[in-house]
């Protein structure tokens, strides 16, 4: 490891946990990073250390939110349960299956919130819980827990930013609340993948204890400023993260 390049890297990587923090998406920063910086690694081992980078973080921030916030515990603890696994499944496959089968449905499924959230300037600034029957409850929770883990496993770019937005959609709860329940998911779906390229040898230790100090700095100062600045800020970075998720997306798709 060059020891320029990994302390080079700590300043992107607190962005990325800040990112992170806020609305998930932190990702499409460190990852290319990442590349850029050692071009000669296996994309595996970029994938490991980008995980064992995140983790920390988003494990971070979740603890922040967790202090001041209360979720859905039912539901976001089976969401969660489920997508350990999902994700561990979604690493399995990553190798198998190219990412440019996903990325187009992906690229559809982002803009489609973009505009569902632009067009009601509303959603998601209060807390109006709607009450589910359990069944069903249960039944939403491992879907999305199940897909989103997946989803992590095999790319994972914008994770966060899509539990956020199920987690509205389907409780009802407000941008605050759902970053909180966001993170305690994607803990366990970076978890997941984790231990995956950690068992296939994928994970660069010594770059990924680097870049964490500024991973774990990024993703408590935007928990905080998060939990500050309310809702209407949360809304604000999602929208951008969403923009630059589908021009990521693009990029990869057809350059």
């Amino acid at each position: 490891m060059r020891a320029l390049e990994a302390v080079e890297l700590i300043p992107v990587a607190a962005a990325a946990g800040w990112i992170d923090a806020v609305v998930g998406g932190g990702g499409l920063l460190q990852l290319p990073a990442m590349l850029v910086a050692f071009p000669g690694l296996p994309t595996a081992t970029v994938l490991g250390t980008n995980k064992a980078v995140a983790i920390t973080g988003t494990g971070t921030a979740c603890a922040t939110y967790l202090r001041r916030t209360t979720p859905d515990w039912p539901f976001t603890g089976l969401a969660a349960a489920v997508a350990l696994p999902a994700a561990v499944a979604g690493a399995l496959v990553a190798s198998r299956l190219p990412g440019a089968v996903f990325r187009p449905l992906i690229m559809v499924a982002l803009l489609a919130v973009g505009l569902f959230v632009t067009l009601r300037p509303d959603f998601g600034r209060t807390h109006e819980p709607v009450r589910l029957d359990r069944r069903r409850a249960n039944l939403l929770a491992v879907l999305s827990g199940g897909g989103i883990g997946f989803y992590d496993g095999v790319i994972g770019s914008g994770t966060g930013t899509f539990l956020i937005i199920i987690f509205l959609l389907v409780l009802r709860t407000d941008f605050l609340r759902g970053s909180a329940m966001a993170k305690v998911v994607n803990v366990s779906t970076n978890f997941g993948a984790l231990v995956v390229f950690v068992v296939e040898g994928h994970v660069m230790w010594p770059l990924a204890a680097c870049m964490a100090v500024g991973n774990v700095t990024g993703g408590t100062v935007g928990a905080r400023m998060a939990l500050r600045r309310g809702a209407s800020f949360v809304r604000y970075a999602l929208l951008v993260v969403v923009v630059a998720l589908v021009a990521k997306l693009a990029y990869d798709q057809w350059a």
